[in-house]
């Protein structure tokens, strides 16, 4: 029981925390009295009905954004949040904004129906349609008696006589006003017979405008297919149809003005753009004057028959330089093919063969002749030795070793006999492989042998291209030829 027992200060602070917490932000109506500004600029007042009665305050900051003087027995429309005055315990209304009563629930309903209508979005640019370059026919839905007709149909009489004007009479206040206009804008997309649709009126206050903050009359408005100027009350004056039309003008003289083309301007512009184009003209007119009296002296200078006479002589300098380099590439070529062919000459088989045979058969003779030259001085000096010993004998050790010099002296004979044997053999022995060896043994059997210009043997066709010359040399003679085409 003495957990629930609270002091005056929780009590005031846990009323003015839940008061805060669930009555944030309310609007609320009711009349002023009690009504006063004390010089600290702060508002204190009374909210009242026929039954009720609280107490509000309104800070000074807050206030003064409101444009009018409260005064007591005026009905107004705040918004507020609810508090408490802990210190003493009075239950009061904190007022953020302030407005009359009656336009306060207008605007508070207007701005309802605007957010709701932006969300949809009505307002979108991507959805406006842009007006035509050229307007022909103007349609007017607005009062058939009201000054905003006639403004709008002094504005386009003056600005454009030549614009065709269809009237859709409606009225532009009140409760049947609403559908009254929806019904013009179907008409006019039904007719299809305007280019652009003003839908207005002359000012009024909040009450008399409203008819064009409609919801059913914006979405009228949003399905036109034809283009729609929004010209409602003054320029300070906004309504839902301003945002959804697709141009807003801020008076229907100005909507007249958007729509109408001035002719002194358009006389204006059609001169102006007379007088560049003659400019244009005469600038141009005087380029190909120069151009003409540039060609024709260039014509004049050269005749077009001295022209074709010095091409003709250019073209035979031509010739006969091109002759004069085929000829030489052509003796170039014969040259080279010339030194190609004395080279194959000289580097073939048959002729490298002989030059082997006849350096072999050289090379034999004197093995002969030193093999010959070296017997013959040692059997000089074998007979100067015997001389001397006839004369002078020796000892017996004398006559063994001269024994043992006979026995040395044949033996040197016969090995000298038989070295000779041995490389007449192996000269008969490398003539019979050489010969076994020569391309000539393969070209007696039909087969040829194929080379390049660089003397180069052919076994495959890829290194070979049409218009080659190559060289063949066959068993007797060579033939040189010049290939025509490849086959794999």
């Amino acid at each position: 029981m003495q957990n629930n027992v609270l002091t005056v200060t929780q009590l005031n602070y846990a009323v003015r925390h839940t008061l805060e917490t669930e009555f944030s932000y309310i609007w609320l109506v009711g009349e002023i009295s009690n009504f006063s500004q004390p010089v600290s600029g702060h508002w204190y007042l009374t909210l009242k009905d026929e039954q009720a009665q609280v107490r509000c305050a309104m800070f000074r900051m807050k206030n003064q954004r409101v444009n009018f003087q409260p005064k007591n027995g005026m009905q107004v429309l705040v918004r507020a949040n609810v508090s408490l005055y802990e210190p003493r315990g009075d239950y009061q209304v904190l007022i953020e904004t302030m407005q009359p009563a009656g336009d306060g629930l207008l605007q508070q309903q207007f701005e309802q129906l605007k957010m709701k209508l932006a969300a949809e979005g009505l307002f979108s640019q991507e959805h406006k349609k842009p007006l035509p370059n050229y307007v022909k026919t103007v349609g007017i839905i607005t009062s058939s008696s009201g000054a905003a007709l006639q403004d709008i149909l002094n504005i386009l009489g003056r600005r454009d006589p030549s614009l065709q004007i269809v009237i859709y009479p409606t009225m532009v206040q009140g409760k049947e006003a609403t559908a009254d206009i929806v019904q013009m804008i179907k008409l006019a997309n039904l007719r299809k017979e305007c280019d652009v649709l003003i839908v207005g009126r002359g000012g009024g206050s909040l009450e008399d405008l409203w008819c064009f903050n409609e919801e059913s009359v914006a979405w009228a408005i949003y399905h036109s297919d034809i283009p729609i100027i929004s010209a409602v009350g003054h320029e300070t004056d906004v309504t839902i149809a301003d945002f959804v039309a697709d141009i807003r003008a801020p008076t229907p003289s100005a909507a007249a003005e958007l729509v109408s083309r001035d002719q002194q301007e358009r006389k204006r512009q059609l001169q102006h753009y007379q007088d560049r184009v003659n400019l244009a003209f005469d600038r141009l007119w005087s380029d190909h004057l120069r151009r003409f009296a540039y060609l024709r002296s260039r014509l004049m200078a050269q005749h077009p028959k001295k022209q074709l006479q010095l091409r003709q002589q250019q073209l035979l300098g031509v010739q006969h330089r091109m002759v004069q380099t085929i000829r030489m590439q052509l003796f170039h070529q014969q040259q080279t093919l010339k030194q190609f062919a004395q080279r194959v000459y000289l580097q073939h088989p048959q002729k490298q063969l002989e030059r082997q045979k006849q350096q072999l058969n050289l090379l034999h003779k004197q093995l002969i002749q030193n093999m010959e030259q070296r017997f013959l001085a040692k059997q000089q000096k074998f007979k100067n030795v015997t001389q001397r010993l006839k004369h002078n004998p020796l000892p017996h050790s004398i006559r063994q070793q001269q024994h043992q010099w006979g026995k040395l002296e044949q033996r040197l004979v016969f090995a000298i006999q038989r070295k000779t044997t041995l490389s007449q053999q192996y000269f008969q022995q490398l003539c019979v492989k050489l010969e076994g060896l020569s391309p000539l043994k393969v070209l007696a059997r039909g087969y040829s042998v194929t080379q390049n210009q660089q003397g180069v043997a052919l076994v495959s066709t890829q290194h070979i291209n049409v218009g080659d010359i190559l060289y063949t040399r066959l068993e007797q003679g060579s033939v040189v030829s010049e290939v025509l085409s490849i086959e794999e």
